[in-house]
């Protein structure tokens, strides 16, 4: 069990350090009044560090070093 944890932080650190973040699109509602609606459409950007992709590579790395075989 130890083992695929460790793999899986691995991974996800690889790939955290490929991409460093997201972007996608809400529908906000701006007026509300009655019969008007008025919405648009608002980009967020999620973004880390990619210093924490490395971090979980090390620990996935600790981890498979340090599972029992």
């Amino acid at each position: 069990m130890n083992k695929t944890i460790g793999i899986l932080l691995i991974v996800v650190g690889a790939v955290m350090l490929l991409w460093t973040g997201f972007t996608y699109t809400k529908k906000e509602k701006i007026i509300d009044a009655g019969p008007i609606h008025l919405s648009a459409d608002r980009q967020k950007t999620i973004n880390w560090p990619p210093y924490l992709g490395g971090v979980l590579i090390l620990g996935g790395v600790v981890v498979v070093a340090l599972s029992k075989k």
